[in-house]
């Protein structure tokens, strides 16, 4: 599947509040609560994030590879071209990567929930390091709607990719791993300062 992809992301205090008025809204849950384990390729000089452009595998309930375009932000949504897909197997799609350059450079987890509100399309993210939701809709418009809907500021639009934000932390805390995943972060006790970010459910 090739299309545009248009978003918001914003960091949430209280997921589970937020959860509960996406219900109370009459959201369909598409998804519950799922465990996803992101591997983040590349060539050994790192040029598809040095342009911007990301490829990755990732592994739910199934095996999805993504490709996206360098990002456009209009007014804190962030559009650009994906291509998607699923495969079958992750250790075959890997090993096919590797042998046209690409590596395995850095593993993210997050637990996802997935609603929809028509067109719209909701995310839940749970990270190691927070909690964050992003609004994908065919247009701005409906993107803002939902924002409102939700009670949520969208002044405090991220821009900044779960990886990006994962580089801000490390520089702050002086972390010297690569790998975004729960356990690494057992004692660490992270604050949205740590990571620039700031509350979109907080009035």
């Amino acid at each position: 599947m090739v299309y545009q992809e248009r978003e918001i992301k914003l960091y949430i205090q209280n997921l589970s509040a937020l959860a509960e008025r996406l219900r109370i809204c009459g959201a369909d849950i598409v998804r519950d609560r799922t465990l996803e384990r992101n591997l983040r390729l590349d060539t050994p000089d790192g040029s598809l994030r040095k342009d911007g452009r990301l490829l990755r595998l990732r592994k739910d309930d199934r095996v999805q590879v993504t490709y996206k375009d360098c990002a456009e932000v209009e007014d804190g949504v962030v559009a650009r071209r994906e291509i998607e897909f699923i495969a079958d197997d992750l250790e075959v799609v890997t090993a096919l990567f590797n042998a046209l350059g690409y590596q395995v450079m850095a593993i993210y987890e997050k637990y996802r929930s997935i609603f929809r509100l028509g067109d719209v399309v909701v995310t839940l993210d749970e990270l190691p390091y927070g909690d964050f939701v992003e609004i994908e809709a065919p247009n701005n418009t409906l993107i803002e709607g939902v924002v409102q809907m939700l009670g949520l500021d969208k002044s405090k639009a991220i821009t900044t990719n779960y990886l990006g934000l994962f580089d801000r932390l490390k520089e702050n805390l002086g972390l010297e791993f690569n790998d975004l995943i729960f356990e690494k972060f057992t004692d660490l006790d992270v604050s949205p300062s740590d990571i620039a970010v700031e509350p979109a459910d907080r009035h």
